[in-house]
């Protein structure tokens, strides 16, 4: 018995020990990634072996782009359409997370996450696409440490720099030159309303983007795009 007790507490310290150790891990990477680029995050990296699956040559599109090179339109288009509070919270909606747990405790499953762009970011950079509540507990502490550490400018920066917008395509500039054959920078507003609109389900739009449900939300998109508040 006693033997059993103290392999418990062992391996309750040790698991103890490696949860601290991650958090640690990943300030390090937060704090590294305040003044360097990431080159690559775990989105990518599920990308890149989703893709390698069905072709080992595959490689991701990808290019980093300062913040003033990215358009100024896809900026209010992404925050308009994502994360309209962006510069007034601390990382976390408040209310959109009390839609959300609404909405999943009608469901009786966890079907939506109330997510910031903060948020998003966190689970781009760190951690898989799984929904679970150990994963928005992570998420949420990756959150508050990029919050503690980053502007917002450098967060929304980082976001439109790393996030997904179709297979193996990933950042802005990327996204501009796939679909538009231009340069983040030179984006205008209707090109912009209609990468914002792809976010939520990029994958997917990039083939159904003349969709009844993809048309009406890059109109609402364009409606509100011009009241967003963005980083300067």
């Amino acid at each position: 018995m006693r033997a059993l007790l103290r392999w418990t507490r062992n391996a309750l310290l040790a698991a103890v020990a490696f949860v601290i150790l991650y958090q640690v891990w990943v300030f390090a990477h937060v704090l590294w990634w305040i003044d360097h680029n990431p080159s690559s995050t775990a989105f990518m990296a599920a990308g890149l072996e989703r893709q390698q699956a069905k072709n080992p040559d595959a490689e991701l599109r990808h290019r980093w782009v300062p913040y003033d090179r990215i358009s100024i339109h896809l900026k209010r288009a992404i925050v308009a359409a994502e994360d309209a509070k962006f510069l007034d919270h601390e990382g976390f909606d408040v209310e959109g997370i009390e839609a959300a747990v609404r909405k999943n405790l009608k469901k009786g499953r966890l079907v939506a996450g109330g997510s910031t762009i903060s948020q998003q970011l966190a689970k781009n950079l760190f951690l898989s696409g799984e929904r679970s509540f150990i994963r928005k507990g992570q998420e949420a502490i990756i959150t508050l440490m990029i919050e503690t550490a980053w502007s917002k400018r450098r967060i929304l920066e980082v976001y439109l720099n790393v996030i997904e917008w179709g297979n193996g395509i990933y950042g802005a500039e990327a996204a501009a030159r796939r679909y538009y054959r231009t340069s983040a920078a030179s984006l205008n507003r209707d090109q912009a309303a209609r990468l914002a609109a792809m976010v939520p389900n990029p994958r997917w739009y990039e083939n159904h983007r003349s969709s009844r449900a993809y048309q009406k939300r890059v109109a609402t998109i364009k409606r509100y795009m011009g009241y967003a508040r963005v980083p300067q």
